[in-house]
């Protein structure tokens, strides 16, 4: 049950691959594709060539065996170089929890080999227009009829949405029995009935797909319910438990590179005659920015050790989203603060890391209800 602080050999050499990666391929791109909104598709497909599509798959499936701990690490890194470029493969992962929980090995043989073998995206289609921190609340139906179910309902905010082979959807068969009736499917994208809404321009984030997800008596057999009836919002929270330390890490990577490049810049940028970095001013927000980027980074690595020691602490995924995910936001307000005028300006990308950072208080959870998970946990 010990908790180490460093990582192994193999955990290290990944991390140095992984971050030549971002460097090479990855930062020299990510203005443009912010400017043009285009889908990322070539460096898409470079992160699958390295084995980043689909991380936390079994085994079997060529899915890396470093754990929890290791799988966020690489999600740092990449993040440090683009949050919009690197949420594709995250948004496999997530796509892929409650299959990787809830399914059986003939499942687990369905899903996989597409994303994991052929390089194909998923997606998580769990939002609604009235349904998105109340999960329970969501209004998609699945209809059984003999061996087979009829989905209905539209889905919104959906990453990699029109892009993905294969989506994860969550369904009611009652609506006023709540969160106790609820199923996971899955559900292939070329199935007739599937289609796809209008695409998000978003704030940040802006050359990662999200769009509508239109389902119209979308009929699925049977055998493509992940678990029992009812089983959809256990799966769901599990899933959300899982994934939030990525969330943590990936809001320590944006940290980490704003973080980084303003610190650079103060020690260059002369003012009254010496660097600003002399300026105590300066340093304090730098001291700030390090002490929350250093938090960040240990709440992620608790979280993802527990559940890497089969300890799924709801308690402590939801402090290192929720921490994280703040901590990201104030760090890179201050190296805007930093770069002053150039901080405001697109040259310079410190204004794009604030434009993708708010998204991290938002999305899988807002900052609100992980604050409502954690009270709850505390006054139990």
């Amino acid at each position: 049950m010990a908790f180490g602080f460093t990582y192994n050999e193999d955990q290290i050499a990944l991390q140095k691959t992984v971050r030549k990666f971002v460097e090479n391929e990855i930062v020299p791109v990510r203005a443009s594709y912010d400017e043009s909104e285009e889908f990322p598709w070539p460096e898409v497909k470079k992160m699958f060539e390295l084995g980043l599509n689909c991380m936390n798959a079994p085994e079997k499936f060529n899915g890396m065996v470093f754990g929890n701990v290791g799988l966020c690490m690489v999600v740092e890194e990449l993040c440090r170089g683009c949050l919009g470029i690197a949420i594709s493969p995250i948004a496999n992962m997530l796509a892929s929890e409650p299959v990787l929980y809830g399914g059986t090995e003939e499942q687990w043989d369905y899903w996989y080999p597409s994303i994991c073998e052929e390089g194909k995206l998923a997606a998580y289609a769990v939002t609604e227009p009235g349904a998105g921190s109340d999960v329970a609340g969501l209004s998609t139906t699945c209809k059984k009829d003999g061996d087979y179910y009829i989905l209905n309902g539209t889905k919104i905010f959906i990453t990699n949405g029109k892009h993905a082979d294969k989506l994860t959807v969550l369904a009611t068969h009652d609506k006023s029995k709540g969160n106790r009736a609820q199923s996971f499917f899955m559900v292939d994208t070329k199935t007739e009935g599937v289609s796809f809404g209008k695409s998000e321009h978003k704030m940040g984030m802006r050359c990662s797909e999200t769009s509508e997800v239109i389902l119209d008596n979308v009929k699925v057999h049977k055998k493509y319910r992940l678990g029992e009836e009812g089983d959809g919002f256990k799966l769901a929270m599990k899933a959300f438990n899982s994934s939030r330390p990525f969330i943590a890490s990936a809001s320590t990577g944006v940290a980490s590179a704003a973080f980084e490049f303003a610190r650079d810049y103060a020690k260059e940028r002369k003012a009254f005659g010496k660097s600003i970095a002399d300026f105590q001013a300066i340093q304090f927000m730098l001291a700030d920015m390090a002490m929350d980027i250093e938090a960040s980074k240990l709440l992620w690595q608790k979280a993802a050790w527990l559940l890497d020691e089969k300890l799924m602490a709801a308690d402590l995924s939801a402090m290192s989203k929720c921490f994280a995910a703040d901590a990201a936001n104030r760090v890179v307000t201050n190296a805007v603060q930093i770069l002053g005028g150039y901080g405001f300006c697109r040259e310079y990308p410190v204004e794009k890391m604030m434009r993708d950072a708010k998204i991290l208080q938002i999305f899988e959870g807002t900052a609100q209800i992980q604050r409502v998970i954690i009270g709850k946990s505390v006054l139990a």
